[in-house]
């Protein structure tokens, strides 16, 4: 299952450097709107330390993680919708994304130019959110005039495309996201071919500098998260190996890095869960959506494991781990056999069986 993330905000805000950080990718981030003309793409690996924990266990032959994609885009600016800076040609690079990042500038820096000329987190935020509301306003109106048209075929599939595609325009109109509207099911799918941003789960990043006070107000819906993440002290932590990160992190009395963070927030927004799979060959993590049952689960590693699913063999990570062996953790009664109705945990450590 492969995840990515469009990072989006205004320019100068710490967008490039944020991604810089957590992808250890140098792009340039230089002092002035729209250095970044191209989109940068970056995978990262999902730090795990129940993996590292596994892969003592099973001294395989290789350790993989799961990954996360990150897209950064030119920075935007009030007007985007409808092509000023740089536009809409950049939006679209995010509209395959799973969820959006907004960067959001609290740090001042005089030697860093804010493109309204003043620090105003909440106007900043505002002003992203409302461009995404403004995209996807184009997108619905372009797309309801042709349903309109084809709707005089009294088509029922298309008259109701065009009862949805009003309702939405309505909502959107209004200045609300598409993530507010309740949808049915069925009004779900038919959305989702139209890649709308404010549709995506969204979570914010407010960039801090070391003076911050925890009285910047910026609004967060309904499983709206928001990080409040010291970027610059990030990109120092980046450039140190391991060890040093973590020493370096203990010394400022940080638990997690910000990259830490990010990914574990977007997980739980994304209502994500993960499990292993290790032995000889491989200890691996895999990535499904939570509730996913054991068959699903199988078909994350391949395709036929889904419909060719017998069984499944499942202990709790930790279990093994303290067991030391998979042949200790049968003896102890810790490895039990599912059937198809198992819902995978986050944390299991899996063996399908399935037909060959």
């Amino acid at each position: 299952m492969s995840l990515s993330i469009g990072i989006v905000g205004l320019p100068n805000v710490g967008k490039s450097t944020l991604f810089k950080t957590i992808t250890k990718k140098q792009v340039d981030s230089a002092n002035y709107p729209f250095c970044t003309i191209d989109p940068n793409v970056g995978v990262v690996k999902v730090p795990d330390e129940r993996l590292n924990k596994l892969a003592q266990i099973s001294n395989p032959e290789q350790v993989i993680h799961t990954t996360i994609e990150f897209i950064d885009i030119a920075g935007l600016v009030s007007g985007a919708h409808k092509g000023e800076g740089l536009g809409n040609k950049f939006l679209a690079n995010i509209r395959e994304c799973d969820a959006i990042c907004e960067v959001i500038r609290s740090f001042k820096d005089e030697k860093v130019i804010h493109v309204n000329g003043k620090i105003d987190p909440k106007n900043d935020q505002e002003t992203i959110d409302m461009e995404l509301i403004l995209a996807d306003l184009s997108t619905v109106s372009k797309r309801l005039e042709k349903s309109e048209k084809e709707a005089k075929s009294n088509n029922k599939d298309i008259i109701f495309q065009v009862k949805v595609l009003q309702r939405i325009k309505n909502h959107l109109e209004i200045g609300k996201a598409a993530r507010e509207l309740e949808l049915s099911d069925k009004e779900a799918i038919f959305i989702k071919e139209l890649h709308l941003l404010s549709l995506k789960p969204i979570i914010y990043v407010l960039n801090v500098d070391d003076n911050y006070q925890d009285d910047i107000i910026i609004k967060s819906g309904q499983n709206e998260e928001i990080l409040k993440i010291n970027v610059k002290i990030e990109e120092e932590i980046a450039l140190l190996d391991e060890n040093e990160q973590k020493e370096y992190l203990e010394s400022l009395n940080i638990k997690q890095s910000g990259l830490d963070k990010l990914i574990k927030t977007a997980y739980k927004t994304l209502d994500l869960d993960t499990f292993f799979t290790t032995g000889p060959k491989e200890t691996r993590a895999w990535t499904i959506k939570s509730g996913d049952r054991a068959p699903q689960a199988a078909g994350v590693i391949h395709t036929d494991f889904e419909k060719n699913f017998i069984r499944v063999e499942v202990v709790r990570w930790e279990q093994l781990v303290n067991a030391g062996s998979e042949l200790k953790a049968k003896e102890l009664g810790q490895i039990r056999t599912e059937g198809k109705d198992y819902i995978v945990e986050d944390g299991d450590v899996c063996h399908f069986l399935v037909n060959k």
